[in-house]
C-alpha cells in the first residue's frame, strides 16, 4: 500500500533498552543499527510517507517472525 497510500504504520525504535520486555519489544543487537536497540511493538503509529528518508537495516527471519508474533499478541488477532 506504500506506493499508492500517504502513510505508512510503523513500530518506532529506541536505545532505551528493557531485557525483559519480551512482548511488548523486539532486541535488536548492535550491528543492525550502530547501538543496541529496541522495536517498540506497543506504540504502533502511522507516520506520513514523506518522513521516510533512508533504509536504517533491515531484520533478520528470525527477528521478523518475532515481531509478527509480538503484534499478534498486542493487537490481539489470531
Amino acid at each position: 500500500m506504500n506506493a499508492v497510500h500517504p502513510s505508512t504504520l510503523i513500530c518506532p525504535i529506541t536505545s532505551q533498552i528493557k531485557l525483559g520486555a519480551t512482548i511488548l519489544r523486539v532486541h535488536l543487537n548492535q550491528g543492525i543499527l550502530d547501538q543496541l536497540s529496541d522495536i517498540l511493538v506497543d506504540q504502533i503509529r502511522a507516520i506520513d510517507n514523506n518522513r521516510m528518508m533512508k533504509k536504517i537495516g533491515s531484520l533478520s527471519k528470525t527477528q521478523i517472525s518475532q515481531l509478527k508474533a509480538n503484534l499478534k499478541i498486542v493487537l490481539d488477532i489470531g
